[in-house]
């Protein structure tokens, strides 16, 4: 059975460098690569009574599904702008959670994990992002930190 290095894929120049460091290091050891991207549902807020929302709930599973479906959208242009025809020969998983939490999850029983040093986060300035920080301080394996172009 093959190893595994997972890596986190948002779609930012720096998670880019990450699935491509990540990428190459798995044809070195002979690995398995599983880009991973999570999202987060946000329900509609509505002005009403405490815990009441007055959307249908169908509404909210067509919402659900549409954000959904983006998501898999922003995984697969990730995956196809950074790789090209090699997007195929690496395994999807599409989470719903916050990201470094999704990550951590995914980290047991990986070889490595991998991250950009920053992604989509409001802190543009930051050497290392909330989310690379918190899968360093938590991950189940190895962690590596990609800085900028690969």
């Amino acid at each position: 059975m093959a190893s595994r290095i997972v890596v986190g894929v948002d779609g930012s120049e720096h998670g880019a460098a990450a699935l491509l460091w990540a990428v190459d290091e798995a044809r070195v050891r002979g690995a398995n690569v599983v880009a991973v991207h999570a999202w987060v549902f946000v329900p509609p807020t509505a002005v009403a009574e405490p815990g009441m929302i007055p959307v249908a709930a169908t509404d909210l599973m067509d919402d659900l599904t549409l954000e959904r479906q983006a998501a898999e959208r922003a995984l697969d242009e990730a995956l196809q702008a950074t790789l090209g025809d090699a997007a195929g020969e690496v395994d999807r998983k599409l989470v719903e959670g916050a990201p470094g939490d999704v990550l951590v999850d995914a980290s047991t029983g990986a070889e490595l994990v991998v991250v950009g040093s920053r992604g989509r986060g409001g802190i543009r300035g930051a050497l290392l992002g909330s989310v690379s920080q918190h899968v360093a301080q938590h991950a189940h394996c190895p962690v590596v930190i990609v800085r900028g172009a690969y």
